[in-house]
């Protein structure tokens, strides 16, 4: 079933939990379809056979099932341990969601949404998780845990996140990654969730995401946008104002004036930053608020497998 009708069936409730739990089910029963589908019913109990490996766990039944080589996960092994990083800055509650619009629709609504995804599937996998929120504060932390008050709490975080109106609040996203690094002991995945809109230098920036790979952690940056307006610069040529929301600075222009070099400019910025992580050996993955949330879920996966 696609993701699309499950959303459609389930976003009334408005229920964090239970929306993520249905695009995961949906996700894992699509698999069987796919390149993935050897993750499917089984995924959690079962690891991907490395060629070198002692055959002696190879699960044979899954093997004739699949026709791909499986190993069987025991409890001794040690499981993941993942910190998602959700920026909350004003920027990321744009675009302004209308009355009725489903809140997933924006970057905060679309980030908080993919996080409790891979939530889920963490919970589904006995795997650890934290969260670290911030904006121009160091709003929330907690460490990876893998009980379930503790993903109810996290949840909680999420749901209020989403409840809070959009206040005035700058981007700190290099002094806060900054600290996450240096709570970040144990060898982790960390995900990170940003519309990299800040005002600060770009070196500093890329500084803290380097900050962010020390102790060999892997680092997954989903670059979270409204490509039709904020890539493609999509309005008609009716004069309008464009407000920041985090300085409040307003300015009054007929969008089609300057559009190529906006254009120019944000894809210039955009391929900067790919190239840097690209240096870096940071996973970069540019995501817009239309698209589906297989993407999550697929990158979380395969950089899961790299990471063990």
């Amino acid at each position: 079933m696609k993701l699309e009708s499950q959303l459609e069936k389930i976003s009334s409730f408005g229920h964090l939990e239970l929306l993520a739990n249905q695009i995961v089910e949906g996700f894992i029963s699509g698999m069987h379809k796919s390149p993935f589908h050897g993750f499917s019913s089984e995924f959690a109990e079962h690891k991907v056979y490395n060629p070198g490996e002692s055959t002696r766990h190879i699960d044979w039944k899954l093997f004739a099932k699949t026709d791909r080589l499986y190993t069987k996960r025991y409890e001794e092994e040690t499981n993941l341990r993942c910190h998602i990083i959700l920026d909350n800055s004003s920027s990321m509650h744009y675009p302004a969601l209308k009355d009725g619009q489903p809140f997933y629709e924006n970057k905060i609504g679309f980030s908080v949404l993919a996080s409790a995804v891979l939530m889920d599937l963490l919970k589904r996998q006995r795997d650890a998780v934290g969260l670290s929120v911030y904006s121009d504060s160091y709003e929330f932390y907690a460490p990876e845990k893998g009980s379930g008050r503790h993903h109810r709490m996290l949840l909680n975080k999420l749901e209020d996140v989403l409840q809070k109106p959009g206040e005035a609040k700058n981007t700190d996203t290099i002094t806060y990654l900054h600290q996450i690094a240096q709570k970040m002991h144990r060898r982790s995945m960390i995900i990170l969730f940003t519309d990299m809109f800040q005002t600060e230098d770009n070196e500093a920036l890329f500084n803290a995401l380097r900050h962010l790979k020390h102790n060999k952690h892997k680092v997954v940056l989903f670059h979270v946008t409204d490509k039709k307006t904020e890539f493609s610069f999509d309005f008609d040529n009716a004069p309008r104002k464009f407000v920041d929301l985090e300085t409040g600075e307003q300015v009054n222009l007929f969008a089609e004036n300057i559009k190529e070099e906006y254009e120019k400019r944000v894809a210039d910025y955009f391929r900067k930053i790919e190239e840097t992580c690209m240096q870096y050996r940071i996973k970069y993955v540019p995501v817009s608020v239309d698209e589906k949330f297989e993407k999550i879920l697929i990158t979380y996966l395969v950089e899961k497998q790299k990471f063990g």
